[in-house]
């Protein structure tokens, strides 16, 4: 069975090896508007951005993903530029957020969704932390304009939940969902330590 990810996420392409071994990454150009149900949301551009893929190579099995921040009163996703990045840091820093990242399998017209949830704290970051942070770019393509795997700064203090979900892509989820297609998934513990210990484990 041949597999895409539509997504041209560094991130989530190193996550999905941790399950298969063979796909084909394609992005999406779905737009990525947000309304007042993160959950809806992020279950829904996934869904999106793997039935527009699905158009283009009809017969595969796509997999979609879309993250969305929410402090429960306003959604995050990409900045779009850095003053952007900046005003979110400085709106998150120091304050528990979720983090939700839905996950949708088309195959044959047929999609299966759903979404993944942490809790996360972020690190209470000086303004001058802030500037250096988005200055190096890395925030600029990541909802809520940080990522949990970027050590150095640190970004996160504390995190209730899936690794992966903050990451972009819930492993144990998707491997539940590939395997009710007859996908064959390696265990993602074996790769990612962060896995194994993972509240959505098997």
């Amino acid at each position: 069975m041949e597999i895409v990810l539509a997504s041209a996420s560094p991130r989530r392409q190193e996550l999905l090896l941790a399950l298969v071994d063979e796909f084909e990454a394609l992005p999406s150009d779905v737009p990525e508007p947000l309304g007042e149900d993160p959950r809806a949301d992020a279950i829904a551009l996934a869904e999106a951005k793997a039935r527009a893929v699905e158009r283009l190579r009809p017969g595969a099995l796509v997999i979609g993903s879309d993250t969305v921040v929410n402090d429960e009163v306003v959604s995050y996703g990409k900045p779009e530029s850095a003053s952007d990045a900046i005003a979110m840091l400085r709106s998150l820093r120091g304050r528990t957020h979720s983090v939700l990242t839905g996950v949708a399998v088309v195959f044959e017209g047929h999609a299966d969704t759903d979404v993944s949830e942490a809790r996360i704290t972020l690190t209470n970051l000086t303004d001058e932390q802030v500037a250096a942070y988005v200055a190096s770019g890395r925030p600029l393509d990541k909802a809520g304009a940080y990522a949990i795997q970027d050590e150095d700064v640190p970004t996160v203090s504390k995190r209730d939940g899936c690794y992966c979900c903050t990451m972009g892509l819930p492993l144990w989820r998707l491997k539940r969902m590939l395997e009710a297609h007859g996908v064959a998934c390696h265990n993602p513990a074996d790769t990612l330590p962060q896995c194994r210990d993972c509240p959505e484990r098997d």
